[in-house]
């Protein structure tokens, strides 16, 4: 069942009438529904029931106070990669031994608070990193538990920016680094090395990807196993794709069925990170039409949204589907979907074929669950947008609309003081 349909004419987000929310709480503005992340989250959960996991929703891809607890109240952890999204995810009341962090960048302070939080596993992406954990950790007179983020070197065959596996990639250590690297942590009085990572990219289309990478984990976990090292986690990320426009990527289910069979003389612990997979169709974003021009090249559709609103169109020339709120039988003609920023990479959509859209009129940008908002900024200060979350026939602001004021609370006039 899908929870985004057009009923008589109009787009409907579960009971609600998204053209009377977008005039209730103003554009642009994200809508989640309660009842799709409800079933996402069921859908790939239930996938790897036959196998002992933890499925850690990956904050990064909606980071929402609510979104989280929602999540949280069903039984997920949560995959962090900041200390501000691990303050978030406690906030959210995620329980600490369901959180990971990983993250190429760790910060002393960050592994303070984490250490402090007690959380299952630091996912390590580099020996001075290792030394640094160890060091604060000994410091606290604790021992953090830490796995190693392992680069397989597997082509995820996604878009260059979301990849995140092959040599050239920023991300973790070679294996022949990881196997020095495990070496150094299981003498390390300050960490416990009970946990194998592995990601290797985001919106993959194909399960063959995560299966290579496998393969070569579990060679590396003999390895470990040698070593004398208990291994009892293994991390595999997250990553599976969702249909944006055309893409057929694989059920949940495909991929639990695939890894319960090459894990079956393993004893570990699976965790998942999914994010978009759960989030990415469970929002939409709707934003107005505000003017409409036509030049000897193109024909241009300003609204109110922009790259600061929903920066993916922008960033790596990523597809969302976007449809009039209330469609109309109007002439179609290729246009370009652009936003009030003052640069010409602000836009939604490029000759994207739709009817001739009206001033006033609302679109919906679909598939803006993951990485929409979390990806928002203040450009050419603009404040962000609302974010609503409809359960059925109740509607709740999970974020209200930033003000001017917000835009400056934060900043000192050095002439004045003020």
């Amino acid at each position: 069942m899908h929870h985004f349909v057009y009923k008589d004419g109009r787009l409907q987000a579960e009971e609600f009438d998204v053209a009377e929310l977008a005039a209730t709480y103003g554009t642009p503005l994200y809508i989640y529904s309660t009842a799709t992340l409800r079933r996402h989250y069921h859908a790939f959960d239930s996938a790897f029931e036959g196998l002992d996991h933890l499925t850690c929703f990956s904050a990064k891809a909606n980071s929402n106070l609510s979104v989280l607890r929602l999540l949280g109240d069903m039984g997920a952890g949560v995959d962090i990669v900041s200390g501000g999204e691990l303050y978030r995810a406690l906030k959210a009341g995620i329980a600490p031994e369901k959180i990971v962090y990983s993250g190429v960048g760790k910060q002393r302070h960050e592994i303070e608070q984490a250490l402090e939080a007690d959380i299952l596993m630091f996912n390590c992406e580099s020996v001075p990193e290792l030394e640094l954990i160890n060091e604060v950790a000994q410091e606290k007179g604790l021992v953090a538990r830490i796995s190693l983020r392992i680069n397989p070197d597997v082509d995820p065959q996604t878009h260059p920016y979301i990849s995140t596996g092959l040599k050239k990639n920023k991300f973790g250590l070679n294996l022949e680094q990881s196997e020095e690297a495990y070496r150094l942590a299981r003498d390390l009085p300050g960490v416990d090395p009970i946990g194998m990572d592995c990601h290797i990219g985001s919106q993959l289309t194909s399960i063959e990807p995560f299966l290579e990478a496998l393969e070569r984990l579990k060679r590396f976990y003999a390895k470990l196993q040698d070593m004398g090292l208990a291994i009892r986690y293994l991390d595999l990320g997250g990553g599976l794709g969702i249909t944006y426009d055309e893409e057929t990527p694989p059920h949940p289910q495909q991929l639990g069925e695939a890894l319960a069979e090459s894990l079956k003389d393993l004893d570990v612990t699976l965790i998942l990170e999914p994010g978009r997979v759960i989030a990415g169709n469970a929002g939409i974003m709707v934003s107005k039409v505000l003017y409409t021009k036509t030049s000897e090249a193109k024909h241009f559709t300003v609204v109110d949204a922009a790259m600061n609103d929903l920066v993916r169109p922008s960033l790596y020339g990523a597809y969302h589907r976007l449809a009039e709120v209330t469609p109309q039988k109007r002439q179609e003609l290729p246009m370009d979907i652009v936003g009030p920023i003052c640069e010409t990479g602000d836009f939604l959509a490029q000759d994207r074929t739709l009817p001739e859209l009206a001033p006033g009129e609302c679109i919906a940008a679909f598939s803006a669950g993951a990485y929409g908002f979390t990806m928002a900024s203040q450009y050419n200060s603009r404040p962000r947008a609302a974010e609503i979350l409809v359960d059925g026939d109740q509607a709740r602001i999970v974020r209200r609309r930033e003000t001017y004021e917000d835009l400056i609370a934060l900043e000192t006039d050095a002439l004045t003081g003020k």
